[in-house]
């Protein structure tokens, strides 16, 4: 049996078999009180796989915190092979304040790898990415939709490599995602590396979706049973084969006023079907929104306001759209328990 490695995050060394508890320095807070980065490390016993886990990069996006503390809690992680990095609040400052933002109102996700020398979202970028993403052969990255708007669970990542297309399959979620990678993100750092990462969208800002934290911690459970990390169930278990989208499309508002939404998130549209009426507080004027093409909606939002221009629908579109209809339906059916 090969033994796993020691690992070192800051200043602490985990060896095989400990689970250790690490906070990462951040910048204080005005008062001089201090802060930290919270980090979990599960080294197993055996040799296999680092994987990353992370959750808050955007501070106002819990659902993953919670999937991080459900994980965490499994018994099933006292014989991983490998080692676990579950960091479930990156961007402490901005989970403090309940913002997808830090203090100088950047967007962490735009930051990396960043810099020990520049603003307070470069210098938490840099110390996330030299601390975990290094140190990892794989990362999950959770993630939800804006305040105020859902996303249906699915996978985003780079498709065409093969390694994260097989994970995103693993993962079991009904809608996978081909997704640009956008400069100085995570992904962009992590690819720069050579390391497979894959998004996990699910759920509300700063709210708690149950479907949605059931899906992420079974899909990653899945893919650490796919990378070697956990054995397999027996009996097998059979992990829901998901669609992929060739395509996506915000719907936007064709002017400001009162939303009437005539479909609902994960339900299937055909084009030019009616999704949603916008009109004025007096009933004078309406506007009807109808869908691009045939597909399913993977996102929307849930205000009944709208601006002109504002995105209040994201449609996927598939091969087959039955399929993806009987994907969805499934799992519904399958989380809803």
């Amino acid at each position: 049996m090969a033994l796993n490695k020691s690992l070192a995050i800051g200043d602490t060394i985990v060896n095989p078999g400990q689970r250790v508890n690490i906070n990462l320095p951040v910048a204080d807070l005005y008062t001089a009180t201090s802060l930290s980065m919270p980090v979990k490390v599960i080294c197993g016993r055996r040799a296999g796989p680092v994987l990353f886990i992370s959750a808050a990069i955007h501070g106002d996006e819990l659902n993953g915190v919670e999937i991080i503390r459900r994980l965490l809690k499994r018994k099933s992680l006292q014989s991983i092979r490998g080692t676990l990095l579950a960091v479930p609040v990156v961007n402490v400052h901005g989970f403090l304040h309940q913002s997808r933002y830090l203090p100088d109102r950047r967007d962490l996700n735009r930051s990396f790898p960043g810099s020990a020398k520049g603003s307070i979202a470069a210098r938490l970028a840099n110390t996330f990415l030299k601390q975990i993403v290094t140190k990892a052969d794989y990362g999950i990255d959770l993630h939800t939709g804006a305040i105020n708007r859902s996303n249906l669970p699915q996978i985003r990542g780079n498709l065409g490599d093969e390694k994260t297309l097989e994970l995103a399959r693993a993962f079991g979620v009904p809608v996978i995602v081909n997704a640009n990678i956008r400069d100085n993100s995570l992904r962009a750092s992590a690819a720069e590396l050579g390391m497979p990462v894959l998004i996990y969208e699910a759920g509300e800002a700063l709210r708690f979706d149950e479907i949605s934290i059931r899906a992420g911690l079974r899909g990653i459970l899945n893919v650490m049973r796919a990378i070697g990390m956990l054995p397999e169930k027996r009996p097998a278990q059979r992990i829901m084969n998901p669609v992929l989208a060739h395509s996506t499309s915000w719907v936007r508002a064709p002017a400001s006023g009162i939303v009437n939404t005539e479909v609902q998130l994960g339900g299937s549209v055909s084009k030019g079907q009616r999704i949603a009426s916008v009109s004025d507080p007096l009933g004078d004027a309406e506007e009807i929104m109808v869908a691009p093409f045939d597909g399913i909606v993977i996102g929307c939002s849930n205000l009944p306001l709208a601006h002109e221009g504002d995105a209040l629908f994201n449609v996927a579109a598939f091969k087959s759209i039955s399929r993806a209809e009987d994907i969805v339906e499934e799992f519904t059916a399958t989380h809803d328990q």
